[in-house]
């Protein structure tokens, strides 16, 4: 892992050191008259550089490389934007002048921004990173000079990029020489950072997204700050890559975020990243002439979106909370002047935001990597909170997002994707008259914010586990972007008619399904597909030209309303643990797992805390699901037989397919190996640990394991089954707990469970009568969790779909073992032998007996 982490340092300084050499030679060879790279191929190649860096930041804010990844994306953001303006230099879109004006705003943005990444490197001593932010931030400084002044300054950045070229050679390459050499050869400096180092960032959560997402707001404050001071004439087309490409970075930010369990950063960046092209929307419509005109209602309500996020981003601190507050009265300004970016009111908004974002980037820069960091208020809202009383705050922790069914590694995305419901409901109500649809400021809220980001969302929804939300997002996101287009992008045109209302009744066929399956869940889902399926209506009342005047604006409106008091319930419910903002009940309610008011608890099996949290409740008597290495079985401790019965319950075990006993190893055999059949015991030794399960005589040695009554549901009354797994956390499972016994997760006659979801869906409503008490320390305070139900370890797909194979070894004594059962090893590799008399040749039937060992490969 460490030598990966090295080779995407490796790749980042290499790309870094490849953008400025290229940088370089065209900043140097080119005069006033003619640039020696042509303006196409140079902004190419800076977007091939981009990527690259791209995907060295990310990969290594993945394994804590703060400071760099910080870096990485920020010159990858700054050669992104700079290369697609230079390619519209280089296809006569922009006027040799306009490149001037397009260049500079974003420079000036990231001049600053890299100064600020280079003096918290050298605060923390990390030359290397110093010497290449300040290097790159003087070469922009001085093309900013060149632009200004024609050849002046070029020098200057040529030299700049020289030393970042020649810095990014010597540590890329020492450092990609280091890893091939496996450390072998180390040249001067370019050694890997300490593990206190390492540490030290890893403790600081995931503040380089956060950073990257500040350095976005700083450069698209600066493209509509720098037209008020009169730095360029006006908004214009050539400042729309910079804002574009602020709003992908920050789509990025949103889903590292979400990776990161941070839902309100995830939130915030999302609504940043709509404002971002936006922005860019209306720069680009004045190439074609047209000025956007912003209709007063959906500016108010995104502004009423801010100010709620803003609210609940004061439980992370303060400084966030106030930060957030600026987007607010951006937002505002959007609404009371209606030509939105183009006025002063909403230019000096983003001037001050300018200001905030530098200085929170600097905070959030150096606490990235600081141990001694600077108070930003965190804990005000809860110091607030804890006065108040029954107003109780929800830990805020990754446990907060354990998903519905299975294992995810992203939080929620519920209010993200109900607030951009909310967005494209409200910009649905502006009318158009007959005005151009372009011109009216609406493609953007229903396109990007109803599609984009709800398409988004119903993937993150989706590896969470929840299906019907994630197909109610990927299908609302769906609808809103081809009805945005088809309306508002001049797509629509005299279609209306038939064909358009066929597809218009796919969807509410579609939705129809929706709003059955939200019956399941809870009011609020249903109310949320119900009110939709009124849009599509409206939709399509509107292609087959007999909409009642105002029916769409009442419905939308409704459906905008039931989409923010979602919004604001998720939000406040992720909040606090009490009060709770009501979602309702299932209108419908079966068994098993639709409808359940509970939800089986799932712990990840790939970590040793989940299979010791198991282990405590299956000796508090609880039963669990387990992944083995075949399929899922369900478990109990042998020493408490009311778990055994209450395992043997759930599953109504037929007669012929009686319940089994696992061990770790055949050591915890020991104390009854004097009752068991030497021959037996080395032919265990010989096939364990595998997918085997041995038939062996049943015997009073049973007695030792505490099932009392409960052995009569464990096999036959003349045999048991017997089985040592080949697998890693059933193993360290049964060694915390003791011999278990095991059933098979389904109930009798379906087929094998080879998923832990199939595990609840089958078996999950059905498991009761049980009481867990888990005592957890965490941080010098008891937490007691008490369950009525089933617990799980999940652990994915199982690595077979079959289950073991049953060998019988009660005659093993008279020379025969058969088989009961052929399951994951098949007949071609079973042995059917004849043992030689135990009597004559002692030694060699142990001998046989090993060689056996070879034969059973898993």
């Amino acid at each position: 892992m460490a030598q990966v982490r090295s080779l995407h340092v490796s790749i980042g300084m290499i790309t870094i050191s490849g953008g400025s050499l290229l940088l370089l030679v065209h900043n140097y060879a080119s005069s006033p008259e003619k640039a020696f790279i042509p303006n196409t191929a140079l902004g190419i190649l800076l977007l091939i550089i981009a990527v690259l860096l791209a995907y060295a930041g990310i990969r290594r804010s993945l394994s804590h490389g703060r400071l760099f990844a910080t870096l990485c994306l920020t010159l990858s953001a700054l050669w992104c934007g700079s290369g697609l303006v230079y390619i519209l230099a280089g296809q006569n879109v922009l006027q040799p002048l306009e490149l001037r004006s397009a260049l500079i705003p974003g420079l000036a943005a990231f001049t600053l921004a890299l100064l600020i990444i280079g003096s918290v490197a050298v605060i923390e001593k990390k030359t290397v990173l110093f010497l290449i932010a300040v290097g790159i931030s003087l070469a922009c400084a001085h093309q900013i000079a060149g632009l200004v002044a024609a050849g002046f300054g070029q020098s200057a950045t040529a030299a700049n990029y020289l030393l970042v070229c020649l810095l990014g050679v010597y540590f890329g390459f020492g450092r990609l020489l280091s890893t091939i050499t496996h450390g072998k050869v180390v040249p001067p400096g370019t050694s890997r950072q300490s593990k206190t180092g390492v540490k030290t960032e890893q403790n600081q959560g995931c503040s380089d997204v956060a950073s990257v997402g500040l350095v976005m707001n700083l450069l698209s404050a600066s493209i509509l700050a720098c037209p008020l001071l009169g730095v360029v004439p006006t908004l214009f087309v050539g400042h729309v890559p910079w804002l574009w490409t602020a709003g992908v970075f920050q789509l990025g930010a949103c889903v590292l975020l979400y990776r990161a369990m941070d839902t309100l950063g995830a939130t915030f960046y999302g609504f940043a990243a709509l404002l971002k092209f936006a922005e860019g929307y209306s720069a680009l419509l004045t190439f074609y002439g047209i000025q956007t005109d912003s209709p007063v209602p959906f500016p108010v309500v995104f502004s009423l979106l801010f100010f709620t996020l803003a609210l609940f981003s004061f439980q992370k601190s303060f400084l966030e909370g106030l930060y957030h507050l600026f987007f607010v009265a951006y937002c505002i300004a959007l609404a009371v002047e209606p030509q939105g970016f183009f006025q002063a009111g909403t230019q000096g908004v983003q001037g001050a935001i300018f200001v905030v974002s530098a200085g929170m980037l600097s905070l959030t820069a150096y606490n990235m990597v600081s141990t001694s960091m600077v108070p930003t208020g965190s804990g005000y809202f809860k110091a607030l909170v804890s006065r108040l009383q029954k107003i109780t705050l929800r830990a805020q922790d990754k446990e907060q997002h354990s998903p519905y069914l299975g294992y995810s590694k992203y939080a929620d995305a519920e209010v993200l994707g109900h607030a951009c419901s909310v967005l494209a409901a409200f910009a649905m109500t502006a009318t158009l008259g007959d005005r151009n649809p372009l011109s009216v400021l609406v493609l953007p809220w229903v396109v990007v914010a109803g599609g984009a980001l709800q398409l988004l969302c119903g993937s993150v929804a989706f590896s969470r586990g929840k299906s019907l939300e994630s197909t109610v997002f990927i299908l609302y996101g769906m609808m809103w972007t081809v009805w945005g287009l088809t309306r508002y992008a001049g797509l629509y045109g005299e279609t209306r008619g038939l064909n358009l209302a066929v597809g218009i009744i796919g969807f509410i066929l579609f939705n129809s399904l929706v709003i059955v399956a939200a019956m399941f869940l809870n009011l609020a889902w249903f109310a949320y597909a119900l009110t939709f399926q009124l849009i599509l209506i409206s939709f399509l009342l509107d292609a087959l030209g007999v909409l009642p005047f105002g029916y769409d604006i009442g419905v939308t409106i409704l459906f905008g309303v039931v989409s923010f008091y979602c919004f604001l319930a998720h939000l406040f419910n992720s909040t606090f643990q009490v009060p709770q903002i009501p979602l309702g009940k299932p209108l419908i309610k079966l068994s098993g797992i639709g409808g359940g008011s509970k939800v089986c608890p799932h712990l990840p099996a790939r970590k040793a805390s989940s299979v010791q949290q198991i282990a405590e409740i299956m000796k508090n008597g609880g039963i669990c699901g387990m992944p083995t290495d075949t399929v899922y079985v369900l478990v109990a401790a042998c020493n408490r037989p009311e778990a055994v019965v209450k395992a043997y319950n759930v599953k109504k075990a037929a007669q012929d397919r009686p319940m089994s006993m696992w061990i770790s190893s055949i050591k915890q055999l020991e104390p009854v190996r004097h009752l068991l059949s030497p021959l037996l015991l080395d032919f265990m030794e010989a096939a364990w640990p595998s997918s085997i399960s041995m038939v062996i005589p049943r015997g009073p040695w049973m007695d030792i394991f505490g099932l009392g009554d409960a052995a009569k549901h464990i096999g036959t009354p003349q045999s048991i089954a017997i089985r040592n797994p080949d697998c890693t956390v059933a193993t360290y499972l049964i060694s915390q707990v003791g011999p278990i016994a095991v059933t098979s997760a389904n109930p009798t006659g379906e087929a094998d469970t080879t998923h832990h979801n199939q595990l609840y869906a089958k078996l999950g409503n059905k498991v009761r009568g049980m009481f867990v008490i888990l005592i957890i320390f965490q941080c010098g305070l008891q937490r007691h969790y008490s369950w009525s139900g089933g617990w799980s370890l999940c652990d994915g797909a199982s690595p077979e779909n079959i289950t073991s194979t049953v060998v019988d070894c009660t005659k093993i004594e008279t020379g025969h073992i058969g088989s009961f059962r052929v399951g994951i090893i098949p007949k071609s590799k079973m042995i059917y032998f004849s043992i030689f008399d135990h009597a004559q040749c002692q030694f060699g039937v142990t001998l046989q007996l090993k060689l056996l060992a070879p034969v059973f490969v898993f």
